[in-house]
């Protein structure tokens, strides 16, 4: 099987760690790979924090030839503090999280080391390892979990671990022992409420679901999509559609974009909430090849807001506190951290969520929030 990005990044800290410093083409040499991709891979893990590059040579942290030199003592509460990240990417929807821990770790005079799962959480508990083999001595964890099964089958390990730990956009089991820790989360259940009230508001019906189902974040719009019906005493037009990755699966995809053109077309539904901003990217050009209009014949709300405010009809979306998720649980660990470890029975753990925030564009036909304002709650 062909490694990883993230599996020879792991490589490559262990032998950087193992010897203190090494040369790019030592580097190259020991990964069986060229000197260009040991490059990209050294800015990548130094931008990271992860390693020091000197004169195309790269070393531990704080034992190169610009490291640091002893000064007098800041006390021990002055320290600096090292604190792990595990996600399961860093690209879309997490980047923003591990930005937002990266700027409160660094506010804090913290170091945040981060790995990445690529959503395999059979190996979260040994990338785990290597954050604290790397110094860690407290962790936020987002496990790489895609299946409503995994948190049973790969999330025992997190209660077990030996040092603080704060979970982010993601729930234990309730009554199980995940339950127990701290815990950063966006209110996704919220945020499709907010949805669903605002194209109610524009004289729709109850909108359709287009969703995925291969994520925390998919099964909690799935999720919220009950609720936020439930709650307004509402009944589904439909049953919600799955929606697929159209590089993964064309065909899947095209069976999806189809089945909502049939309801469009049937005058079933005027209205859809569509997870995630480049799937609804895609539908809506779709939709348009075969004759259904946004917003003139369907008003459409996307979830996540990574990239809806560029496309071609700029999207209305729900836009989750991703930013402040990653704050807010950076921020809650080095409390732990500076408190003496989990913080002491006095200090009960938390449960933090936070409000997603609708932005309204020109895909529901409403005026825009430049045009009226901001629509939704603050975080």
């Amino acid at each position: 099987m062909r490694e990883s990005a993230a599996e020879r990044h792991d490589r490559l800290l262990e032998l950087v760690r193992g010897r203190g410093s090494a040369r790019v083409s030592e580097l190259a040499a020991q990964l069986g790979v060229s000197p260009v991709t040991v490059r990209r891979d050294v800015e990548f893990l130094a931008n990271e924090g992860r390693l020091d590059r000197v004169h195309g040579s790269v070393s531990w942290p704080g034992t190169g030839e610009g490291a640091a030199q002893p000064g007098p003592s800041r006390g021990a509460d002055a320290r600096e503090l090292v604190i792990g990240m595990l996600a399961p990417n860093a690209t879309y929807y997490f980047a923003e999280v591990i930005r937002g821990a990266h700027e409160a770790a660094a506010a804090a005079g913290a170091r945040l080391i981060l790995r990445i799962s690529d959503y395999r959480p059979q190996e979260d508990a040994g990338r785990a390892a290597g954050l604290l083999a790397a110094g860690a001595e407290g962790l936020l964890i987002a496990p790489g979990w895609k299946e409503p099964d995994d948190p049973v089958e790969h999330g025992a390990w997190i209660a077990g671990l030996p040092v603080p730990t704060v979970l982010l956009e993601r729930r234990g089991v309730p009554g199980r022992e995940l339950d127990d820790l701290d815990r950063v989360c966006s209110d996704h259940s919220h945020g499709v409420l907010l949805a669903v009230r605002h194209l109610l508001g524009l004289g729709h019906a109850t909108p359709l679901l287009v969703a995925r189902a291969d994520s925390p974040t998919a099964i909690a719009v799935r999720a919220g999509y009950r609720y936020a019906l439930d709650a307004l005493g509402l009944e589904p037009p439909l049953p919600a559609i799955g929606s697929v990755s159209a590089e993964a699966d064309p065909a899947g995809f095209e069976r999806a974009v189809r089945a909502l053109r049939a309801a469009v077309l049937a005058g079933q539904v005027s209205a859809a909430l569509v997870h995630n901003d480049v799937d609804a990217i895609r539908i809506v050009q779709r939709l348009a090849e075969l004759g259904v209009r946004v917003p003139q014949d369907l008003a459409l709300v996307a979830y996540d807001d990574e990239v809806a405010a560029l496309a071609d009809i700029p999207l209305t979306a729900v836009a989750p506190p991703k930013h402040e998720v990653g704050r807010y649980a950076a921020e809650l660990l080095i409390e732990r951290l500076r408190a003496g470890g989990a913080g002491g029975d006095a200090a009960p753990r938390r449960h933090v969520d936070l409000l997603p925030r609708l932005r309204v564009r020109a895909s529901c036909g409403a005026p825009s929030d430049t045009e009226r304002g901001s629509v939704g709650a603050r975080a």
